[in-house]
C-alpha cells in the first residue's frame, strides 16, 4: 500500500517564520545529523535558545527593553515577548518528547520491550492486526506527530496579528493628535512632536516585535514539523517493511 507522508496546512506556510526556514538550503530537511543524535533536536533548541538569551541580555545591558517598555503605553510588546517565551518553552518540551519518539523507534529492542507511549509501537501493533483500518492508523500517527503544532502555529499568527494591532493603535492615536491641531504654533513645536512621535513609535515598535517574535518562533516551530515528517516517514518504512515481511511467514505456517 503506498502511504504519503502528511503536508503541512497550507495557512501556516505562508507565515513569514515557515518561509524563512523554507529557503534556508540546510534547515529545511526532514532530518539533519545532530538531530539524529539522543535528544539532538531538544539540543538544537536548546542551542537556539542560548543565542536567543544572550541577545536578550546585550539589549537588558543597553536599557533596549527598559525603552521598549514606556514608548509602548498599550503594553502589547510585553504580550508579544510573554506568548513567545510561553511558546518557545512549550516548543523545548515537543522537541523532547519527539527526540523520546526518536530514541524509542532507533532502539534495537523487540516490540515488547517497547512502552505503549511508544508511536512506533502502537502503529506497528496496530499495522499488524488483521482488522485495523490503515488508514485510519495512519491518521492517528499523524495527529499525534502534527496536532500538537497547530495550536502553536495559531498562536505564532496571534503574535503577527498583535503586532498590527499596534499599528493600527499607533496610527490612530497619531491620527487623533492631528485632528486635534488648530493651527502650528513655533511655541508648541515640541510638545506637538512628542504627541505625534508617541503614536508613530507605537506603531513601529509593535510591528518590529511582532515580526521578530513571528520569525523567531516560526522558526522553531518548522524544525518541529519537518523532524515529526521524518519521524513519520521512518515509522511508515518499518511498517512497509514489516508487512512485505508477513506474507512469507504466514505462509510458512
Amino acid at each position: 500500500m503506498n502511504v504519503t507522508v502528511p503536508k503541512d496546512s497550507r495557512w501556516h506556510q505562508r507565515m513569514w517564520g515557515a518561509l524563512l526556514m523554507r529557503r534556508l538550503p540546510v534547515l529545511g530537511r526532514p532530518s539533519l545529523s545532530l538531530e539524529q543524535e539522543p535528544q539532538g533536536l531538544f539540543l538544537l533548541w536548546l542551542s537556539f535558545m542560548g543565542l536567543l538569551v544572550f541577545g536578550a541580555t546585550l539589549m537588558w545591558q543597553h536599557g533596549l527593553w527598559h525603552r521598549l517598555v514606556q514608548a509602548d503605553p498599550t503594553g502589547l510588546t510585553i504580550v508579544i515577548v510573554l506568548l513567545f517565551m510561553g511558546c518557545s518553552v512549550w516548543a523545548g518540551l515537543r522537541c523532547h518528547a519527539l527526540g523520546q519518539q526518536w530514541q524509542a523507534l532507533q532502539s534495537d529492542a523487540p516490540m515488547a520491550s517497547i512502552t505503549h507511549t511508544s508511536w512506533s509501537h502502537d502503529y506497528l501493533q496496530a499495522r499488524h492486526h488483521p482488522h485495523s483500518d490503515k488508514h485510519i492508523v495512519l491518521q492517528v500517527l499523524s495527529d499525534r506527530a502534527h496536532g500538537p503544532q497547530e495550536m502553536a502555529w495559531w498562536l505564532n499568527g496571534i503574535q503577527l496579528k498583535l503586532g498590527l494591532l499596534g499599528k493600527v493603535i499607533g496610527f490612530s492615536v497619531l491620527a487623533l493628535e492631528l485632528g486635534r491641531m488648530d493651527g502650528f504654533d513655533p511655541q508648541q513645536s515640541a510638545q506637538m512632536l512628542k504627541s505625534l512621535t508617541g503614536g508613530l513609535g507605537i506603531a513601529l515598535l509593535t510591528t518590529i516585535t511582532g515580526l521578530a517574535a513571528n520569525i523567531l518562533l516560526g522558526l522553531q516551530l518548522m524544525r518541529i514539523d519537518r523532524f515529526a515528517d521524518g519521524l513519520v516517514a521512518e515509522i511508515l518504512s518499518r511498517g512497509e517493511a514489516q508487512a512485505m515481511a508477513s506474507p512469507p511467514a504466514k505462509a510458512a505456517e
